[in-house]
């Protein structure tokens, strides 16, 4: 089976995905020595044991993912050291160990029988997750070598630019990869994304799978996280692009200038081309000389006139570019930032040398999972989910919604547990300024108690004065929320669910329940236009009609 609009040079990918990350098929045997070459490292094992040292045919830092020839990646983290599982990975396999001397110590590796009988290597390094990247992409052939990958890192907007980007790809008649935050994709076979960016060893395999099945382009997101953490170290990139930079992870990151050095990793030569959206300071500060900029606002490599903005959410423009270049450009995404995101593909795109023409083909027949996306069951007003997660994300959303209706704009929005704690009042008043009723409810709390984290968004609400807010209650259970947001809108309004997208569960106190706003959002639409009056709120599963 193939997505729709792949085209037929793709190789079938086996739909029956298993829980491990997926690996080629076929991997050339790397020797322990060149592998410790390549990343410096010092290899412990029995003397004169060197000939007998197995050679290496995988990699994984997940004990319970090792197979038989693997690598497996020891590394040290903030609760436990990956030395603690370095029996169970030999147990399944393994053949080599890569750790630090601390990982060393801790599970005796030095006097391991496997060890001083040389049939397993250790490679000891300072910085075993630095130069995992790269150990992994020699184990798999180098694969970012034979692909065209397009990496887009920012706050806002990774997703909607790297759907952009595989569409107009697909409309050129490419096979196409994508590695993203709602889902990775080979040659059109779906598989679930656990983090916007896969760890080292898996990345490396995903890439030199999707070479087996004829991929030649790969959108890829490219999170802060992965660029700090090393995840993309040892891939190549054709172009890195960059949408923008607000406050988010700073339960990871020092504070922004932290988390825009990690996204700045992206543009430190690693990749072909840059290409760079300059309408903000962020922005600004990664343009050099060859850098390809986009704006908005200003004068760019690439800009945009003629904005116009349909009741329908689409909207149309003219992407002015290098050479006297022009695109006319149609959109089904609303708001300005979707321009934003527009220039910053179209730019990446032409820098990586796709026709014109099939980028505007690409660019129209785009929809993105969970942003800005519509319910519409034949209401009378305009209901869309949406992952804004963060103030920057929220307020452009909201800006957005605002401009696309002559009602009133109505949100139901919630705040993640365990995560970046000062955004919080930041969002509640984002939300709180920029709409007529604001619903706080909860998001994923995980394991903090929710009503806290509630207080905090109407702390943040309150602090916006009386006559520059919108009406704001509480209402904690998230289906409640939303029953009541459709219950409040009238004729020519927009209800906005935001904050948890494309996402399927609701995290509570460590478990995960089902929970879809896109079909929480439909059920209460039906309810209510089964009961128009609104008596009561409907609490009860919901059909195959959401699907």
């Amino acid at each position: 089976m193939r997505a729709r609009g792949v085209p037929v040079a793709c190789r079938d990918v086996p739909s029956a995905v298993a829980t491990a990350p997926p690996r080629p098929s076929h991997v050339e045997p790397v020797e322990i020595e060149k592998l410790a070459d390549l990343i410096g490292a010092r290899v412990l094992r029995a003397p004169g044991r060197s000939a007998d040292a197995a050679p290496v045919t995988g990699a994984t830092l997940r004990a319970q993912h090792v197979r038989p020839g693997d690598l497996f990646a020891a590394l040290p983290g903030t609760r436990v050291h990956g030395a603690d599982f370095a029996q169970n990975a030999l147990d399944a396999g393994a053949v080599a160990v890569l750790t630090d001397q601390a990982g060393v110590d801790r599970a005796g590796l030095a006097e391991h029988p496997a060890v001083r009988d040389g049939s397993v290597s250790v490679l000891v390094h300072d910085d075993p997750r630095g130069v995992l990247g790269a150990a992994s992409a020699l184990i798999y052939g180098d694969p970012s070598r034979k692909l065209k990958i397009l990496g887009v890192t920012g706050t806002s907007g990774k997703t909607t630019t790297s759907y952009l980007l595989e569409s107009a790809l697909q409309a050129a008649g490419f096979c196409t990869g994508l590695v993203g935050t709602v889902e990775t994709r080979i040659a059109g076979e779906r598989l679930d994304s656990a983090f916007t960016t896969p760890e080292a060893p898996d990345l490396q395999a995903l890439l030199a799978v999707m070479v087996e099945h004829g991929v030649t382009f790969v959108p890829m997101e490219v999170s802060s996280h992965a660029l700090a953490m090393g995840r993309v170290s040892g891939t190549r990139f054709t172009v890195g692009a960059f949408t923008n930079l607000s406050q988010d992870h700073l339960d990871f990151h020092r504070d922004m200038e932290d988390y825009f050095q990690a996204k700045a990793l992206l543009f430190d030569g690693r990749a072909e081309h840059e290409v760079v959206c300059v309408d903000g300071e962020w922005g600004r500060r990664l343009v050099k000389d060859g850098t390809v900029t986009v704006s908005t606002e200003g004068d760019a490599t690439w800009s945009a006139t003629d904005v116009q903005a349909f009741a329908t959410g689409e909207q149309t423009f003219t992407a002015h570019g290098p050479d006297d270049l022009k695109l006319h450009v149609r959109l089904r995404l609303p708001g300005p930032f979707n321009v934003a995101n527009a220039l910053l593909a179209i730019g990446a795109l032409h820098a990586a040398g796709v026709p014109t023409w099939a980028i505007e083909r690409g660019l129209a027949e785009v929809d993105v999972p969970g942003r800005m996306e519509r319910v519409a069951l034949g209401q009378d007003f305009t209901a869309v989910v949406d992952y804004s997660h963060k103030p920057g994300a929220v307020a452009a959303v909201l800006d957005a919604a605002r401009a696309q209706v002559d009602g009133k704009v109505i949100v139901v929005l919630g705040c993640g547990g365990d995560r970046d704690v000062a955004k919080r009042p930041l969002m509640g008043e984002a939300a709180a300024r920029r709409s007529e009723l604001l619903i706080v409810t909860d998001d994923n709390p995980r394991s903090e108690d929710p009503a806290e984290i509630r207080a905090a968004m109407l702390a943040g609400a309150e602090e916006v004065p009386a006559d520059e807010r919108g009406e704001v209650v509480e209402i904690g259970d998230r289906r409640a929320a939303i029953a009541a947001a459709v219950d409040r809108a009238g004729t020519g309004d927009i209800v906005v669910v935001a904050g948890k997208g494309h996402e399927t569960g609701q995290e509570v106190a460590g478990v995960v329940h089902p929970f879809s706003d896109r079909e929480e959002l439909a059920a209460a639409l039906r309810h209510r236009l089964r009961d128009p009056e609104g008596t009561d709120v409907r609490r009860g599963q919901v059909n195959e009609e959401a699907s």
